[in-house]
This record gives structure tokens, C-alpha cells and sequence, in this order.
């Protein structure tokens, strides 16, 4: 059985929408260095659709200048959506029927990590069906007052910290286990 593992960035207040307004002058080799290794660890991807279309329009057209291109165009990417009929990026698999079930039977029959990235709705969903195992959160020492907030009024999760890291930039690496809530 695998476990869910959900990677976002997050400002100090909160707000984990539209990253690229606000993490860029933070994000360095340290970081990218994290998110490698998480990369490394897992079978594959999970992806909400909003996430699964960016990413589909991007990585299949860069170039080989771009060292990720191949390992994320040769990834396995599990996609998560209810209006989207068909998926084509390489490796990719729409997943069918209700998403809480999908990605319960998903779990059941992958060896290791799921990794999702970004996906705010599709990690809301799974947090509140009890199926994300990890959240590992790039925290950045700025806070933009404004944004899509992963926890919302009255949300009640119970964390252990199992890992944190600092980076030069001033920002965080967090690693959460969930229990209950």
C-alpha cells in the first residue's frame, strides 16, 4: 500500500495559491534540492486537473536545456477530475468514477509515495476524506495578506512535525504526518 504525500508552498499567513506572485525570490538550490528528493522517493504523481493542464502544457515543450523535462514528461501521472474525458501527456491515467474512491483504490495498489504538487482543491478533498498521509510544506517568509489558503475556518487537522529544515532564504522546510483531527 502507498501513501499520499502533498508538497505545497505556503507564505507565513497561509495563502498557498499562485506561488509563482510571491516564492521566486526565495526558492534556491536548497529547495530545489527538497523537492528532488521527495521526487526521488516516489512512484508517481497525483494531479488535480487545473495542475494536470499547466503542467501538460508545459513540460512536453522544453527542450532538452531543461534537466526536469524528461524526468517529469517520463513520470507516471495519476489525474484527478471530474470534467476532463481523456488525458494525453505521456504516462498519464485518468482516474474514473468518485475521486475519494479513485484515489483510496489507487493507494491500495501503488508500492510507494504518491506525490501531489500544488492541487490545492485535490488536497482539500483528500484531507477532509482522511487519505493524505504527509504534507510537506515549503513555508517562505512573506505573507501577502491575500490568496487560496489551504485551511479554512473551522478545518481541524492534527499534525506531527517529522521533519523541518531552514533554508539561507529565510524559508522552511516542514514535514507533517496527519493523525486524526
Amino acid at each position: 500500500m502507498g501513501r499520499i504525500a502533498a508538497s505545497l508552498f505556503m507564505t507565513l499567513d497561509g495563502v498557498v495559491g499562485e506561488p509563482e506572485r510571491w516564492q521566486a525570490p526565495y526558492f534556491n538550490d536548497e529547495m530545489g534540492a527538497t523537492l528532488g528528493r521527495a521526487m526521488a522517493t516516489s512512484e508517481g504523481f497525483l494531479l488535480g486537473r487545473v495542475t494536470y493542464e499547466e503542467w501538460a502544457g508545459f513540460w512536453p515543450n522544453q527542450g532538452d536545456e531543461n534537466p526536469m523535462a524528461e524526468a517529469m514528461n517520463r513520470a507516471r501521472k495519476y489525474v484527478v477530475s471530474t470534467t476532463l474525458k481523456s488525458v494525453d501527456w505521456e504516462n498519464s491515467t485518468l482516474l474514473e468514477g468518485e475521486v475519494p474512491q479513485a484515489v483510496a483504490s489507487l493507494k491500495e495498489n501503488v508500492g510507494t509515495d504518491l506525490q501531489i504538487s500544488g492541487s490545492t482543491t485535490l488536497v482539500r478533498s483528500l484531507l477532509e476524506a482522511g487519505l493524505l498521509d504527509e504534507l510537506r510544506l515549503m513555508i517562505h517568509p512573506v505573507v501577502v495578506a491575500s490568496g487560496r489558503r489551504l485551511f479554512e475556518e473551522g478545518d481541524s487537522y492534527r499534525l506531527q512535525l517529522t521533519e523541518s529544515t531552514a533554508f539561507s532564504t529565510g524559508g522552511l522546510a516542514t514535514t507533517y504526518r496527519l493523525g486524526s483531527g
